[in-house]
């Protein structure tokens, strides 16, 4: 029996990031936090990942945030903007994903044209109506820590696929989870709420 030699894999990431990716909720997943649900992950490496829920609406609009932080909104149309549940992590903290990616004090960039934000001058501006062309506001944000993502896809719990902003920001909330799984070509009405392993 011969030898084998391993790739020397010093250096070299372990994990094929996922940033700019939808997760979506399989069926069968019962996790209250993530049941049905489509998650745009902002960022993912070896040490975990970050992703937004996009399609869980909170009962309440831009400008109750925008109250609480004595932000005056002179521009109506932002004050109605929904806000959703982006994640049981941080769910007191808002973050803005948005395009363009702008200039603002605490962004983490995903792509060349889509960031997400969690300082207080992106709120600022867009309570003026001079914030970025589009934006989906939520309060808290969805993480897993180094390795457990992986685990999770490769326990079935999760599809995943590239992501495309036009669903967070055009297509209505109740469509995303199918949406995003029809990027992939799936149609989860076809999928059995207790599949298991192909």
């Amino acid at each position: 029996m011969g030898t084998t030699t391993l790739p020397d894999t010093r250096g070299m990431s372990t994990v094929q990031s996922l940033s700019n990716h939808f997760l979506i909720a399989m069926p069968a997943l019962s996790d209250p936090n993530f049941h049905h649900t489509a998650t745009f992950i902002c960022e993912h490496n070896d040490d975990g990942a970050l992703g937004l829920v996009i399609n869980r609406p909170l009962d309440m609009r831009l400008g109750d945030i925008l109250d609480h932080m004595e932000i005056e909104a002179v521009h109506n149309v932002a004050a109605k903007q929904p806000v959703y549940m982006g994640g049981p992590v941080q769910n007191d903290r808002g973050f803005v994903l948005h395009e363009p990616l702008g200039d603002w004090e605490a962004t983490l960039k995903v792509t060349d044209n889509t960031g997400i934000t969690s300082s207080r001058d992106i709120l600022e501006a867009i309570a003026r109506g001079e914030g970025p062309d589009k934006s989906f506001i939520t309060l808290g944000y969805a993480g897993w820590g180094a390795g457990q993502l992986e685990e999770e896809l490769a326990a079935n719990a999760w599809l995943s696929g590239p992501a495309s902003t036009r669903i967070v920001f055009e297509t209505p909330y109740e469509q995303r989870w199918q949406a995003a799984a029809a990027l992939m070509g799936i149609d989860l009405n076809l999928i059995s709420g207790d599949a298991g392993h192909a």
